[in-house]
């Protein structure tokens, strides 16, 4: 067993570098067994998702090699499987764009539900509906989604997703690249990755029109053709170091982000007592003074991100006053209260509703990652937190950051990885 053990109290100082966005870079490989040829992408984030993504992939027949850390090509020209192994589905949420991509590829796919994080409910009804629209006939039984197109094509059709979903939007999106005719998907998500996985398709040889709007125009092309592709920086991540900085305080230079899809994280934390300065493709990011009460509710984009939610909540608990948390998004966000209040955090929790009382200063203790993005929240909370704070289950935190330990270590944290013998288990947090 791994845990993060962290010394908490010393403020953040130097430069950071941002990782490719693990909410494109989960779709876009995905978008390669679309391709006839090979693909180049580039900014791949090291991060477990992306190599399960692959193993996945090279199960299916594709042809993957990295020429450096960042750098991948995949040749799907010899892909045969359309069906995905159960057990290594089983363990990412992003699994489902193999539905999508398969189907749009193939005509078939037969692929498990997908697995990841526990956020609550989230069905992926929106992108069945999307795949039936477009002719697909589609069956659920013995732990796997059968999607089937007759004649092997999809066919485009008209989609409108009762919710906004950023899943089913891409996942549509996969399936259309290569249907007959024109998909157009209405109350399409906005969110940076959706454009992303749109240029890479484009890229490529695809006609998708009004990525970042919510009417997506996809018409459909014989083929697809193989080419180079950069994956936008993680604005989850960037939005991380963030509050990190936040929270223990200090200064550090966030480089390689796109500043406008920062706008809404950087807004809040302004309003809260951090100084963000704008410096071309970086944030110079400052906080010395108090901290101050905020209400935030999660929206869809260009809305606070959900998956910023957890770790804004931990900068909170340091606010003077009390604020509002509200979760606009998952039913199931919350689970990481418990390990605050570990901390001496005072967060009461109603519905999707939570109500943080900030204490000034919280108290090193052991918890644990229920979730990526609580997990990341955790080692905000340990940045600034009094004496040590011991992280355990961090494979949900490498599931979406790349090198966090050595990144943090390097802006002066007091951070390592810490190999445990199994039976200390029974006296984790977990």
């Amino acid at each position: 067993m791994t845990k993060y053990v962290i010394r908490g109290g010393k403020p953040l100082h130097g430069e950071v570098t941002i990782s490719g966005a693990k909410n494109a870079a989960v779709a876009i490989l995905p978008a390669a067994l679309l391709v006839d040829g090979v693909c180049r992408i580039e900014n791949v984030p090291n991060i477990s998702d992306v190599t399960m993504i692959l193993e996945i992939m090279k199960d299916l027949g594709a042809q993957v090699r990295f020429i450096n850390r960042t750098t991948v090509e995949i040749d799907s020209s010899h892909v045969y499987k359309q069906n995905v192994p159960y057990e290594l589905a089983r363990q990412i949420r992003a699994s489902y764009y193999l539905i999508g991509a398969l189907l749009g590829r193939f005509g078939r796919a037969e692929v498990p539900p997908p697995g990841g994080c526990d956020l609550g409910v989230r069905p992926i009804d929106q992108h069945l509906k999307g795949f039936s629209a477009m002719g697909a006939e589609i069956q659920v039984e013995n732990g796997f989604i059968y999607a089937v197109a007759p004649g092997d094509r999809l066919r485009g059709a008209p989609v409108y997703l009762d919710v906004v979903s950023v899943g089913a939007t891409m996942n549509i999106m996969l399936a259309a690249a290569l249907a007959d005719g024109l998909t157009v998907i209405e109350n399409a998500a906005k969110e940076p990755h959706i454009v992303d996985l749109a240029n890479f398709l484009n890229s490529m040889g695809a006609d998708i029109m009004g990525a970042g709007t919510d009417v997506i125009k996809v018409r459909g092309v014989k083929t697809l053709h193989g080419g180079s592709y950069s994956i936008i920086p993680d604005q989850i991540e960037a939005g991380t170091y963030m509050t990190a900085v936040a929270a223990a305080g200090g200064e550090v230079r966030i480089n390689n982000i796109i500043p406008k899809h920062m706008d809404c994280i950087t807004a809040k934390l302004v309003e809260m007592g951090v100084d963000i300065q704008e410096d071309g493709d970086a944030l110079i990011v400052r906080r010395f003074g108090k901290l101050h009460r905020a209400n935030v509710k999660t929206l869809p984009y260009p809305g606070f991100p959900t998956d910023m939610q957890p770790q804004v909540a931990a900068v909170l608990c340091l606010a003077e006053g009390t604020s509002i948390l509200t979760e606009g998004i998952w039913d199931n966000r919350y689970r990481y209260a418990d390990e605050f209040r570990r901390m001496g955090a005072k967060i009461q929790v109603d519905g999707k509703v939570a109500v943080i009382e900030g204490v000034g200063q919280l108290t090193g203790s052991p918890v644990c990652a229920c979730d990526l993005r609580a997990g990341a929240a955790m080692i905000v909370a340990g940045l600034a937190a009094s004496g040590i704070t011991e992280i355990d289950q961090i494979h949900y935190v490498e599931r979406g950051y790349e090198d966090i330990v050595e990144k943090l270590s390097r802006l002066g944290a007091d951070i390592q990885a810490k190999i445990t013998p199994d039976e200390d288990w029974r006296t984790s947090a977990c």
